[in-house]
């Protein structure tokens, strides 16, 4: 059952720590209302975590699983860059792991491992950080295999003391 409902799981991380936190939500959730479009959506807790890079305030932290057989990788990742901009996202001005209004990354996309100029699935940092760990594990489930990298849980356990806080299971 979990690894058929694995199988086509689109997983984008959604992160931001511009704004206050009602304002960073309603960025989460008229993303995950967009990306509705390409497939059914499932959201995955907010968490708080401790930012990586130059000092700067915490960051919310999600995910949406959706369920896609076949997308063409140029255009969602279009997509997902468009969707950025429309949000609020500068990334011609903005600092590397600066402060973001939102930031959307594809975590995992079922078994597939995909390399090209714009897109690495899994994402190349994924298993490092739990803010991105957490919400796959809560979609997906700690048995989830990341591609080269290992189960879900077993590289939880190994980032368990990066500050990263479930906020709500609702957003």
């Amino acid at each position: 059952m979990i690894k058929e409902r694995c199988r086509n799981a689109l997983v984008i991380g959604l992160g931001g720590n511009v704004g206050t936190t009602p304002a960073i939500v309603e960025r989460f959730t008229r993303a995950r209302a967009a990306l509705g479009a390409i497939g059914r959506v499932r959201q995955a807790p907010l968490y708080r975590s401790a930012p990586i890079g130059p000092a700067q305030p915490a960051f919310l932290n999600t995910a949406v699983a959706i369920e896609v057989a076949e997308l063409d990788v140029d255009q969602l990742m279009k997509t997902l860059l468009e969707l950025e901009w429309l949000l609020g996202r500068d990334r011609a001005n903005e600092v590397r792991w600066g402060p973001r209004r939102i930031d959307l990354d594809v975590l995992a996309w079922g078994d597939r491992v995909i390399r090209t100029a714009t897109l690495e699935v899994p994402h190349p940092r994924l298993a490092e950080r739990r803010f991105a760990l957490a919400p796959l594990g809560a979609l997906l489930g700690n048995d989830f295999e990341i591609p080269g990298a290992g189960r879900v849980g077993g590289l939880l356990a190994g980032v368990a003391a990066q500050d990263c806080v479930e906020l709500s299971i609702d957003w």
